[in-house]
């Protein structure tokens, strides 16, 4: 299957945007040195004119203007994996929560903490699906595939440090 590509700069470096050229879902945001990250492909295409409405979106984020994003997103996963993506959807800007609470909405139990951490770091939409905003129990800014650099410049930018 094709997959249509393009790279935008931002203030925490190049991100790599791919997207379904069947209905121009978002599949995937990802910026250089991320644990699990893309990199474009032998047979993608490169169609910047499709993300222009991400384009946008993520300008007016990166801005302070945006605090919702709405995209088309198309994540594929196992069922419990989309169930913790869907459950960072939630999480409001400027907002966090922790794995902890995630794995509550989830109805996960305690003890699956561990795997709703590796759900969360196996999304593929970074910033799009705010995966940044989980952060440990004791408020202590841990784990994000991006970097923790990245996940500070997000969360001050939202005004959540």
């Amino acid at each position: 299957m094709t997959v249509h590509w393009t790279t935008l700069d931002s203030p925490v470096g190049p991100l790599l945007l791919t997207a379904d050229p069947a209905t121009g879902a978002l599949t995937s945001l990802s910026v250089p040195g991320q644990k699990g990250g893309r990199s474009v492909q032998e047979g993608w295409r490169h169609e910047p004119g499709a993300f222009r409405d991400a384009e946008g979106q993520l300008a007016a984020y990166f801005a302070g203007e945006l605090k919702e994003f709405r995209l088309p997103l198309r994540a594929e996963g196992t069922e419990f994996r989309e169930k913790v993506w869907a459950a960072l959807d939630t999480v409001p800007y400027g907002g966090t929560t922790t794995y902890g609470e995630i794995a509550a909405r989830v109805g996960a139990s305690r003890a699956a903490v561990r795997a709703v951490g590796g759900a969360i770091g196996a999304n593929p939409l970074l910033i799009v699906r705010p995966c940044h905003r989980v952060i440990g129990a004791d408020g202590a800014l841990t784990g994000y595939a991006g970097g923790l650099e990245r996940k500070t410049a997000l969360l001050t930018l939202e005004g959540a440090l």
